[in-house]
């Protein structure tokens, strides 16, 4: 059976090459240019995870992750290169998997609240100048002291609402509110729930433990988010989710050191979405996540077409390094692969930059971290095949594998409890009748004066205003549960 603490990656010159288990939490990249094999990796890390009995989660950009659900079928192909591995631990067999999807469409719905990701990801979300997220921040500050939650979009629109109404009495302590910024981050609130991001935000959200399961023989369960829609219509809220997930795996998971394995695997496909047009201060946060999320026990595995995509400061964390080959079709794709070449340890044996462009499909330059955590020598290895399905499930295969799902009903019917959007409705009703009921009764206070001194009794309005002040004053002080980038933002908990 081998040892159950480490994967075959595949092999190379009849020897294997191995993923320790306990230097997973050491991160790692898959890179290389389209159609050059990228995506199966994925499915043979994560089906080794799996085996470990490490749970993982992966973004399916293409649909094709699905196929782990599935037994694989051996064929000439295979058989050819196994022969070439001598991997004899082969056998095809499917993995345990829970499927999820934002629009709960091919998954399970998988959802957060707007107070629990916080102004930071919600500003990056939204492409909020430095301005805009001022007053979002200032909105957010606004909600905690008044005691509301902000739990989904509407939530957020009576909240910016409220403050720009009350911008005048607010100025003193919360500083300048601007109506052109109120307008300007509702606008960008319009053109979020067009893009289906409404979907996202609302409850019952996730809980982490839903994703971080193992099945009755010990294996990890493989959680796959369909993205094949959320990355083509709405890039920012895939990559701001998973980051919020990142996030919460680093505030909620307690310290834990060097174990046989880690607790948890994460793969980011379609990883420069992250970095591209990230501000500063969220790139720096990122930095710190990826360095000391380590010491949860999570291991975070960046999927792009090249190492360029990746910031230095994040790169030079990565562990494991799986490069598929590239193209040097210009003057700037030939300086990419010198510099990938130089971020390998060098192997005599190896002319690196020469031979990222003469890989073939499912071949790949290697370099794991041996028992010491030190990078190995560059290799050039034959990846594995998979054992389970290459290619996606059918739709009623997906239906099927929904229908038995252990998570089935747990996530399909949203909920709508008092929040934000209900209390500040609320408290307008009030004002209005107050106001209704203070002008009706000038003419007969003005009569009963002339006619009887002493305390006026209390009106209909003023006791409902003194009700909703005891109701609103019973939530001042509440702690909203907020994940912001981990307590690295301020988040509190």
């Amino acid at each position: 059976m081998g040892n159950p603490l480490q994967w075959v990656i595949g092999g190379t010159g009849g020897e294997p090459v191995v993923q320790l288990g306990k230097m997973s939490n050491r991160h790692g990249l898959i890179a290389g240019a389209t159609g050059t094999g990228k995506t199966v990796t994925l499915q043979i890390l994560a089906e080794g995870f799996s085996r470990m009995g490490v749970p993982v989660f992966a973004s399916d950009i293409k649909g094709d992750l699905s196929g782990l659900a599935a037994s694989g079928q051996q064929n000439a192909t295979i058989d050819k290169r196994l022969k070439k591995m001598t991997l004899s631990s082969y056998a095809p067999r499917s993995s345990p998997v829970i499927f999820w999807d934002i629009h709960g469409e091919k998954g399970h719905p998988v959802r957060t609240t707007i107070s629990e990701m916080g102004p930071l990801l919600i500003s990056n979300l939204l492409e909020l100048n430095d301005t805009q997220s001022g007053v979002l921040y200032a909105a957010f500050k606004i909600a905690d002291d008044e005691g509301l939650l902000i739990l989904d979009l509407k939530d957020l629109v009576a909240m910016l609402r409220w403050v720009g109404e009350n911008a005048n009495e607010l100025r003193s302590r919360y500083g300048h509110i601007t109506a052109a910024s109120i307008g300007a981050i509702q606008r960008r609130l319009l053109v979020l729930e067009e893009q289906g991001g409404a979907a996202f935000f609302g409850e019952p959200a996730v809980k982490l433990q839903d994703l971080m399961q193992s099945d009755f023989s010990g294996h990890g369960v493989i959680s796959i988010l369909d993205a094949s829609r959320l990355h083509a219509r709405s890039p920012r809220v895939y990559t701001t989710f998973l980051l919020w997930l990142l996030s919460e795996l680093y505030e909620q998971l307690p310290e834990t050191g060097d174990e046989e394995k880690p607790r948890m695997v994460f793969f980011f496909d379609e990883a420069h979405l992250l970095f591209e047009q990230a501000p500063k201060v969220l790139l720096e946060k990122i930095e710190q996540v990826v360095r000391l999320i380590r010491s949860k026990g999570v291991g975070i595995y960046f999927v792009t077409q090249s190492p360029s995509d990746i910031p230095d400061e994040v790169l030079g964390q990565l562990g494991l390094r799986i490069q598929h080959a590239l193209r040097a079709f210009t003057p700037k794709d030939q300086r990419d692969i010198r510099q990938v070449a130089d971020t390998f340890r060098a192997n005599p044996d190896v002319d690196i930059a020469s031979e990222i462009t003469e890989l073939e499909i499912g071949e790949a330059l290697v370099s794991c971290l041996d028992e010491k955590g030190s990078p190995s020598p560059v290799k050039r290895v034959l990846i594995r095949p998979p054992e389970s399905r290459i290619g996606p499930l059918t739709d009623s295969e997906r239906e099927e594998h929904l229908r038995r799902s252990p998570l089935a009903g747990r996530y399909e019917a949203m909920l709508d409890r008092q929040s934000a959007y209900e209390i500040l409705r609320d408290r307008a009703l009030i004002r209005q009748e107050e106001q209704e009921a203070a002008r009706s009764r000038q003419p007969a206070e003005k009569k009963s004066a002339k006619l009887r001194p002493g305390r006026q009794s209390q009106g209909l309005g003023e006791a409902m205003a003194r009700s909703a002040a005891r109701s609103i004053g019973s939530q001042i002080g509440r702690q909203i549960v907020r994940g912001i980038l981990g307590s690295l933002f301020g988040g509190r908990r």
